[in-house]
């Protein structure tokens, strides 16, 4: 460790994001430059601990060597950090913006004071690396002969890619949408993860010679069978993209959309013409209702404020959390407590109030008399008192109210993959209870010989770094399947593993 008394000297100071009423005005990323005395000073907070909890399964899925790289960055050895955040991370300049950071719920330093701000210091040695030029194009330098394809771009897909791509195989990326990356090119607004950091990737990963395919509709425009013909193995990474919906009365109203679709074409929009070619639902001037929390409630919020809303309300079925850990709730789990996101900063920033409400419970869309949203019932629930043989909560007497809404965007989750993208294939598929395709984690493979599975669409909706723990998995297998054996890492892998190595 670079310091050590570093974790008693120092207090936990993360890097600001841009004033709120400053950046509300703009798609420009939230996040300020950091200062590197700051940095060095953060990490010479890490104690080094003797078991790093950051690294383990309910810190960091992909085993980053978290200890490791924050001594160097305290020593002010970057180039060396950026290689040690390398050997785990094929997308940190990703994680390092968008992940929630379980690795600091995990913080040993955590239990009694503040987390290492590991985050910050993970976006930061990226960041540098391109900065400095010391992130190039690395071709791997021979060719097995292997063909493998992947459908879907995102996270899991690309880090499968990657890792494929350097153990010499040939891999063509199948997108559907017409710019690659997935979820993190039209699910993230700009603002968050901006797009010239993703196409930076993708053209370093295309100079290493991965082939990318997109507007290609998998299970539409090509048939799954005609790619398991073609290649030598199948990965399917196409996410778990089926919404949930809620089915209340006045659901057909005009004015009621999914999030991820209100969000990918806000962002396709701005990326083609900066919004004005006018194709998005726009939210300028309108009440807006935001149902469902997590990060694509707060980025549906931020983008509506973005586009010049008259008022939003973002309202969650589940209690408050409670500002400090629970009991039931222990370290080094992840900490289920009360924050604000940078959306929900933004709204009080802007009228005053925070825009959540709390244990509500959506029971009507109302009819402005044309077919259009005028408003939606909602009630309050009390979870203290659930409903015998029904919902482990019941809706409190006399607690309906009507909310003023002529725009409502649904960010209640999703159910998992969308099934038409592999319904040509001769052999079915099996898919799990919740309708995710079957695959054991570790090995990958689905009922079908030679067709493998990875990321949200074989685990459910979940993180980024969860992702990339998928797609580098996935990759392992499929090259031990490929080759009979294989050197690339297995991260998150279980002892007694059939591809654990002996």
């Amino acid at each position: 460790m670079g310091k050590l008394t570093g974790f008693i000297e120092f207090q936990r100071e993360t890097i600001p994001y841009r004033l709120p009423l400053v950046r509300i005005d703009d798609y420009q990323e939230i996040y300020t430059a950091p200062d590197v005395d700051h940095l060095t000073t953060q990490g010479a907070r890490c104690m080094d601990c003797g078991v790093p909890f950051c690294q383990s399964t309910s810190g960091c899925p992909i085993d980053n060597l978290i200890p490791e790289w924050n001594d160097l960055v305290y020593q002010g050895r970057w180039e060396d950090a950026l290689r040690r955040l390398e050997k785990t991370n094929n997308f940190p300049e990703f994680t390092g913006r968008v992940c929630p950071a379980p690795c600091e719920g995990s913080c040993v330093l955590g239990i009694t004071d503040p987390p290492v701000t590991i985050k910050n210091i993970e976006s930061t040695i990226v960041n540098r690396g391109f900065e400095e030029g010391w992130i190039t194009a690395q071709p791997p330098a021979h060719r097995t002969g292997k063909s493998i394809a992947i459908v879907g771009s995102g996270p899991a897909g690309l880090a499968a890619a990657d890792q494929l791509n350097q153990a010499g195989h040939t891999v063509t990326v199948f997108e559907r949408a017409d710019r690659i990356g997935g979820l993190l090119m039209y699910g993230i607004p700009n603002m968050k993860l901006d797009k010239q950091d993703v196409l930076r990737r993708v053209q370093l990963l295309q100079d290493e010679g991965i082939t990318f395919k997109t507007g290609v509709d998998v299970g539409k425009d090509i048939s799954p069978e005609q790619l398991v013909h073609d290649f030598d193995a199948l990965l399917l990474a196409t996410g778990a993209t089926q919404p949930r919906d809620l089915p209340i009365p006045g659901r057909e109203l005009n004015g009621i959309h999914f999030a991820m679709d209100f969000l990918t074409a806000s962002t396709q929009s701005l990326l083609n013409s900066e919004h004005a070619d006018g194709n998005f639902t726009s939210a300028k001037d309108k009440k807006v209702v935001v149902i469902g929390g997590g990060d694509t409630g707060t980025d549906c919020i931020a983008t509506a404020l973005r586009h010049g809303a008259q008022s939003i309300v973002n309202l969650e079925i589940i209690p408050q959390p409670p500002a400090e850990r629970a009991d039931n709730n222990p370290w080094p789990q992840w900490p289920r407590i009360y924050r604000v996101d940078y959306g929900h900063e933004e709204v009080a920033a802007k009228w005053g109030a925070d825009p959540r409400d709390y244990a509500i419970e959506s029971v009507q869309f109302n009819d402005d008399g044309n077919g259009n949203l005028k408003s939606i019932t909602v009630a309050q629930v009390d979870w203290s008192n659930p409903v015998e043989n029904g919902p482990p909560f019941s809706r409190v007497a006399g607690s309906e109210k009507t909310i003023e809404a002529d725009l409502v965007l649904l960010a209640m989750g999703f159910l998992g993959p969308e099934h038409y993208v592999v319904a040509a294939l001769k052999d079915e598929i099996q898919l799990d209870p919740r309708s995710n395709y079957q695959a054991t984690h570790g090995e990958f493979t689905t009922s079908i010989p030679g067709v493998f599975a990875a990321g949200d669409c074989r685990r459910g909706q979940s993180l980024v770094v969860w992702a990339i723990n998928e797609g580098r998995g996935a990759a392992r297998a499929i090259d031990l399947h490929l080759m009979g054996s294989t050197t690339l890492p297995a991260p998150g892998i279980t002892l007694g593993s059939p591809l654990e190595p002996a």
